[in-house]
């Protein structure tokens, strides 16, 4: 794939995910799931109303903001309502989420892209992500979880360019990092888990240049002078163009990205990735307390943490959607954001209309928050298989020596497979030890990792030489495609008949 089409593929999925986020954004007039806290708090803002959030305030700032700047647009004004505590449009509480949950998938092939430089890899990415309806679910509407998802991406994505730059520039982009990183932390507090995966990574580099000097260890860090000689066959033309191997040289010593996390000592990374984001997250809050002043810095902190420790365990009878976190990969219970049913599809969908009785409806609205359900599936299917690579790799080195062997076009993707199991068990393995009630989106910040792991198992079986494992690729992805296509009426609210809902409600559990 050359520059320009994959500059043209990327672009086509930002409109295609733009597209999607901002059609009909403001046809359910109501405050949708956790709208009720998270739009008024934002409306609060701009009211000037004190009020107490159980989670950091930067997402509310956003979302006031762009009620500020959609109540002064001279469109989308069409339908109104007071339900934020001011005569304000959907349209204005949601665009700016739209907008911004529009630019993940760009961002996730982003990351994708610095980690091998493959544009197909990229490109695949980028597309599983847009075709997720979870992430469309959310940035519908006014909620926070979309900020905690962009920026602790962003803070991923300036870390890579830092490991890809020297000196100064390598500087920017860890000052960068460091400031997107705080920045989801005061989103919701979750938000550090992107943090700490960057510095699973790093340790881990540590560790794997500690290993190195053992006898008889196989080295990560392997040259690919010596990767051709093992396996000439499985060296394609990207990867010579890449490390700039060439017949006469081929003993080429390449500094890989874990090399380069290695030239960062301690005290760089205590303080660009732990000074810089406790400064960003700190002055985040500072109109908020200025605005209520009944707490300060440390009290809110406080009664944050009593809130969600008094919260109730993970039982049906705290919430119905009350999910544990083993439960999240495989999607045995997602969520319905909102749930209505009308007589006709020309029925007016009014806030104040009252529901009809049960079994009489013969149309039903359901925006549900539900993920692409191969898409997750076979994502993690691809993190397990890249968890076992990295098992046979590094765990247990003795048995690849003396009973298995990996392809080498696996071996020089070990960089790619420890960075996404890496920061799939820093953001989903904290939620082990948490007993209050937690819900599927808990689990986005973790699902994101997984839809590059299937992009990258996609793309390793459309470059191989085996027509089956390129058709096994291309299957996936045209599954993950029509997934997608036939639960967007959930994910859009479109109407739908009794029987075509409960074609889509595969396990009861969903419902």
């Amino acid at each position: 794939m050359t520059k320009k089409w994959f500059q043209i593929g990327l672009l086509t999925i930002f409109i295609l995910s733009l597209a999607l986020r901002f059609w009909g954004l403001e046809r359910f007039n109501t405050l949708v799931f956790d709208e009720v806290y998270f739009a008024k708090f934002g409306n609060n803002y701009l009211t000037n109303t004190p009020f107490f959030n159980a989670h950091p305030p930067l997402s509310q700032y956003i979302i006031g903001i762009g009620i500020w700047i959609g109540s002064h647009l001279p469109f989308g004004q069409d339908t109104v309502n007071e339900l934020t505590g001011s005569v304000r449009s959907p349209w204005s509480y949601r665009w700016l989420n739209a907008l911004t949950g529009s630019f993940i998938p760009v961002v996730v092939a982003a990351i994708a892209y610095q980690l091998n430089h493959r544009y197909r890899f990229a490109l695949l990415a980028g597309l599983f992500t847009a075709c997720d309806g979870f992430f469309l679910v959310e940035s519908r509407y006014a909620l926070n979880n979309i900020y905690i998802v962009i920026f602790g991406l962003l803070g991923q994505w300036f870390l890579l360019l830092a490991l890809n730059n020297q000196n100064q520039q390598r500087t920017w982009w860890l000052v960068l990092a460091g400031i997107n990183f705080g920045a989801s932390a005061a989103t919701k507090w979750n938000g550090l888990w992107f943090l700490l995966g960057a510095y699973f990574i790093w340790i881990a580099a540590y560790l794997i240049r500690g290993i190195q000097s053992f006898p008889n260890t196989p080295i990560l860090f392997t040259s690919p002078g010596t990767i051709i000689r093992q396996s000439q066959i499985f060296l394609s033309a990207w990867y010579r163009k890449w490390f700039n191997i060439n017949k006469t040289s081929p003993e080429v010593v390449v500094q890989t990205p874990l090399q380069n996390l290695t030239q960062i000592n301690i005290v760089q990374m205590l303080f660009y990735l732990g000074i810089i984001p406790a400064i960003v997250y700190s002055i985040i809050w500072i109109p908020h307390l200025q605005l209520d002043r009944r707490y300060g810095f440390i009290a809110v902190h406080q009664k944050i943490l009593s809130f969600h420790l008094q919260m109730g365990g993970n039982s049906a009878d705290v919430h119905p959607y009350c999910a544990a976190w083993y439960k999240w990969p495989l999607m045995t219970r997602p969520m319905a954001y909102y749930y209505q049913t009308a007589e006709s599809v020309n029925q007016p969908l009014s806030i104040l209309q009252p529901p009809l009785p049960a079994g009489t409806g013969k149309i039903i609205y359901d925006v549900h928050a539900m993920g692409n359900p191969f898409l997750w599936w076979f994502g993690v299917a691809a993190m397990l298989f890249l968890a076992a690579m990295l098992v046979l790799q590094l765990v247990i080195p003795w048995f690849k020596q003396k009973h298995f062997s990996l392809p080498a076009n696996l071996a020089v993707d070990t960089w790619i497979a420890l960075y996404l199991v890496l920061n799939y068990a820093a953001n989903l393995l904290p939620w082990v030890k948490v007993t209050r009630c937690v819900f599927m989106y808990h689990y986005m910040c973790a699902v994101v990792f997984v839809f590059l792991a299937i992009a990258w198992f996609v793309d390793y079986c459309l470059s191989s030489y085996y027509r089956q494992i390129r058709a096994v690729g291309v299957t996936i992805t045209f599954m993950i495609i029509a997934a997608f296509i036939f639960w967007m009426p959930l994910y859009l609210g479109l109407p739908l008949s009794p029987e075509s809902y409960k074609i889509r409600m595969w396990f009861n559990t969903w419902i």
